[in-house]
């Protein structure tokens, strides 16, 4: 019995779907300082996953992806006037380019 590997399936999604998916660029000096090594930080949507946020940033940007890593930054519990309240929490996905490709997030 021989063991096949998996086939990649390309994610194909819609132009809406893909601004849906993309909320925003990180805009830090850690982020800029990453965005030297052909890394760049976007803020997606929460059930996003892996495949569709590459599929949306190599549709919106027409640029290459070769990596996708993603993280998620738990909400804080924070006190207003008295009142505990929560915020919300936030998925991050850190985006490699090929090399010799990048993206100009400020548009000078």
């Amino acid at each position: 019995m021989s063991i096949r590997p998996r086939k990649r399936l390309e994610t194909k999604i819609s132009q809406a779907q893909a601004y849906d998916t993309i909320i925003r660029p990180v805009i830090t000096e850690k982020a800029t300082m990453s965005g030297e090594n052909g890394h760049i930080a976007f803020v997606v949507r929460n059930s996003a996953t892996k495949p569709e946020i590459k599929a949306a940033v190599e549709m919106l940007f027409d640029v290459k992806v070769t990596n996708v890593n993603t993280l998620i930054t738990k909400g804080k519990t924070k006190i207003f006037r008295g009142r505990a309240g929560r915020r919300v929490d936030v998925k991050k996905a850190i985006v490699t380019l090929a090399e010799g490709q990048s993206i100009e997030i400020m548009g000078a």
